[in-house]
């Protein structure tokens, strides 16, 4: 019994159940995608399935991720006690997690359209190969926010039965979000990066990429305002675009320094930025 409850506990490690952030992250502008779709008012049916699979893909996500990382996470301050690296799980174990997750998915997602289960696959390919591509690429970051961006196009595509130019422009404001956040949560660890070869966007802005940041904050309030204004959302929705620049000022202050803490605490505020958006765009769709 010692023994299952302590692989349970390596388990929940493994999937990041103790670090919810991701699945914020994750489920916020999958929320926006759902609201607009259904003009505010999506079946609770619906709702629950992309609830849960944004859960397992996140999960099977950093389950994958540990496994692609898993003789590199040793040499890092931040992941050196991470499951499989502290031998609390092994490599073959996780890759059995990741099964049932991928297969629990599955599950959920030939529960929709068909049209859906295709972009399904899609999500299922960027969510597999991120991973791997930081040995490849200094933009990993860009695929990991295709990743957390492809729920919105699915949530058009099962709601409306097809992508219109407003889920690509969320689409494309998720991504340029996507890369700032997870750029500032690469500063942590660029120093270890560099030293084991591992690529990041953060190694290929180097002194630049505080700006780059801002201009990707900025990138996502401009797409964000134009999808506002093509809904004709009123000032409860835009006052959530200037509550989230707020947001993004105190990030650039957080990361002026470039320290880990600082950097880390920056990553994690984005969370808010996420649920006040949510927030304006549902007090546009039911009234204020």
């Amino acid at each position: 019994m010692t023994a299952l409850v302590s692989k349970w506990q390596a388990v929940k490690l493994l999937t990041r159940m103790d670090k919810p952030i991701g699945t914020y992250l994750l489920l916020w502008p999958t929320f926006w995608a759902l609201w607009v779709a259904s003009n505010g008012f999506p079946n609770p049916g619906l709702l629950a399935i992309f609830a849960l699979g944004v859960f397992i893909m996140r999960s099977a996500g950093c389950v994958i991720n540990d496994y692609a990382d898993r003789h590199v996470d040793g040499q890092v301050k931040r992941t050196q006690h991470r499951p499989i690296v502290s031998g609390q799980i092994s490599a073959q174990e996780a890759l059995m997690v990741f099964g049932f997750l991928i297969g629990a998915a599955i599950a959920l997602a030939i529960q929709l359209s068909w049209l859906t289960i295709q972009y399904a696959f899609v999500a299922l390919i960027l969510a597999t190969t991120y991973p791997f591509m930081k040995r490849y690429t200094h933009l990993p970051q860009v695929v990991l926010g295709a990743a957390f961006s492809w729920g919105m196009i699915m949530a058009f595509a099962e709601i409306q039965g097809e992508v219109p130019i407003i889920a690509w422009l969320l689409f494309f404001a998720n991504l340029c979000w996507t890369v700032a956040y997870d750029t500032m949560y690469a500063m942590v660890d660029r120093d270890d990066d560099i030293k084991i070869g591992v690529k990041s966007t953060a190694i290929l802005f180097g002194k630049y990429d505080i700006r780059i940041i801002g201009l990707l904050q900025l990138m996502v309030l401009a797409t964000l305002f134009t999808v506002g204004d093509m809904l004709a959302f009123g000032w409860p929705y835009q006052l959530t675009l200037v509550i989230s620049a707020g947001f993004f000022c105190y990030q650039q202050i957080l990361i002026k320094g470039r320290h880990r803490d600082p950097c880390f605490k920056a990553f994690l505020n984005n969370h808010y930025v996420g649920l006040i958006v949510f927030i304006g765009i549902v007090i546009e769709y039911w009234g204020y």
